[in-house]
């Protein structure tokens, strides 16, 4: 396992350089450019199309700079001055636990008013090349696409604070264990929990900027599956935790082609520095060998084929609605199944046990199944008419 690219450079390449680049946030990163690049090109096809169209708001031309906007900009400097230098400083530190070390209390305050200052010179400077003696109101064209580098950004936000939800309310005995670590960690994220966050973040974006929701929801759609499966990637390079139950069975003959690691792993100097052996019997499971089911690489391969699914179907489907209805049904019955061999904590309701994942399962599936049914039924509702 890679808990860090430093890892993976020295393992693969003999290359010894401390990066704090921890290798489940790196594929975290490549997943979300994924995802905006499929997500753009889906908008400007369905702008061609002429079911989204471009907006056109009012922007205030050469008027000065905001105290807002200075403060913003000052809070920046200051936390860019208080923090950059300490961990250049103290750079060894802070790469054996980037979050942490950003997250704590120490910096240098002189630091940090200095890049206040600096922070705040820059945004002045910059709005005076622009000022007017009488600021002007002009009407700006904006296309959707256009707006995805903010509906990334919110995305982001909004999707990591959602996937840290969702995985502290399912495990709070770890929370309550170790707050600062839990809420830091770079492993430990909910994937539901930054769909829903992230996904609700970014519709109600589009929906203020005059953007029907489900043209926005189809177009992300594939985009979504694409990421997902990236950062499926970065659970199985770093082995965040995400492994499925003990598999000791043998590898069966037809998997002889592939590598042991595809059919049973025991996760070696995984980022979360645990023997799977050890843990497995901590929770009471049984295990000779020591490994599990590499679930994250099962998933990152049916993540790919839904991916392939959305895409080769999105331009031969024209009822709003039904791709994103798609892939909430094929989300559903995949995480669903993947959690058959997954270790997660159970809930208990009316006699049934369920983990949180597969409760969130059901319910996607059953919504892309009535979405389907709704959207066929009401298709002229949701296509433009002029």
């Amino acid at each position: 396992m890679y808990p860090t690219i430093s890892d993976a450079l020295l393992d693969l390449f003999g290359i010894n350089i401390p990066l704090p680049l921890p290798s489940f946030g790196f594929f975290v990163a490549i997943s979300f450019l994924l995802a905006a690049y499929l997500f753009t090109l889906e908008l400007k096809r369905k702008e061609e199309n002429g079911l989204l169209k471009s907006t056109i708001k009012p922007v205030v031309i050469g008027a000065p700079v905001s105290m807002q906007d200075l403060f913003l900009n000052g809070l920046f400097g200051f936390v860019i001055g208080f923090k950059l230098p300490i961990l250049v400083l103290e750079y060894s530190q802070f790469v054996q636990n980037p979050p942490s070390y950003i997250l704590s209390t120490k910096g240098i305050f002189i630091g940090g008013i200095i890049g206040a200052a600096i922070g705040i010179y820059l945004r002045k400077r910059e709005a005076d090349k622009t000022k007017l003696a009488t600021p002007k109101t002009e009407m700006v064209s904006m296309k959707p696409h256009e707006h995805v580098s903010n509906m990334t950004l919110i995305a982001a936000v909004a999707g990591i604070l959602g996937a840290k939800l969702f995985h502290n309310l399912e495990n709070l005995d770890e929370l309550l264990a170790d707050p600062i670590g839990a809420l830091t960690s770079f492993s430990g994220l909910s994937i539901y929990g930054g769909l829903i966050l992230g996904g609700g973040a970014v519709l109600f974006y589009a929906v203020k900027n005059e953007m029907r929701w489900i043209h926005v929801a189809d177009a992300c759609a594939p985009g979504l599956m694409a990421a997902y499966g990236m950062g499926r990637v970065g659970c199985q390079v770093a082995g965040d935790g995400d492994w499925g139950m003990p598999n000791d069975a043998p590898q069966p003959d037809w998997m002889n082609f592939l590598p042991d690691w595809t059919w049973a792993y025991s996760y070696p100097n995984n980022v979360l520095g645990v023997d799977l052996k050890e843990d497995f019997a901590r929770m009471g499971l049984e295990s000779i060998t020591g490994k599990a089911w590499p679930t994250p690489f099962y998933e990152t391969i049916m993540a790919t084929i839904i991916f392939a699914i959305l895409w080769s179907v999105r331009k031969k489907i024209n009822i709003p609605g039904i791709i994103f209805s798609i892939y909430l049904t094929l989300n559903g019955i995949e995480r669903f199944l993947i959690e058959q061999i997954r270790i997660n904590p159970d809930y208990q309701l009316a006699g049934l046990s369920f983990t949180q994942a597969e409760m969130i399962a059901v319910i996607l599936f059953l919504s892309g199944i009535l979405g389907m049914v709704y959207f066929t039924k009401n298709k002229k509702k949701y296509i433009p008419t002029a």
